[in-house]
């Protein structure tokens, strides 16, 4: 699996969200990286905590400048954002249980989930912002 390349095309053009997003995809590609090397499962846990932990410090920043914008896709995106933490915590507890092995197909998940996100929602909501603010 290739490494997560921050470009142009991941920018939302805020660059506080941008930056976040640049923090999330280095230690993404730590995890990738970790697990290509094999890494002990106790520090693939750990560095999979800190993507889930980034995560939601991330998402919460999103939804305070939401917030203080009015911005008026919130429901949809915080739900969004709800159902990736679960998605990823879901993740994180078949990592637990399954000796702690974080698998290709693993690793292929985060990259989705990451990229969809900055894409799409996160997309839109940086062209609302770069608007307003």
């Amino acid at each position: 699996m290739k490494d997560l390349v921050w470009g142009k095309i991941l920018s939302v053009g805020v660059d506080e969200i941008d930056e976040d997003h640049r923090k999330l995809l280095d230690i993404f590609n730590i995890l990738n990286h970790s697990v290509k090397e094999g890494e002990s499962p106790e520090y693939l846990v750990a560095t999979l905590e800190e993507l889930i932990n980034c995560t939601v410090w991330h998402f919460s920043h999103e939804e305070r400048l939401m917030l203080k914008y009015q911005y008026p896709e919130i429901a949809e995106h915080k739900t969004e954002h709800q159902e990736l933490i679960q998605s990823a915590k879901e993740l994180q507890q078949k990592v637990l249980q399954s000796d702690k092995t974080v698998a290709d197909k693993h690793i292929e998940f985060l990259e989705h989930w990451l990229t969809e996100h900055i894409l799409t929602t996160d997309g839109r909501l940086g062209s609302f912002l770069s608007e307003v603010m």
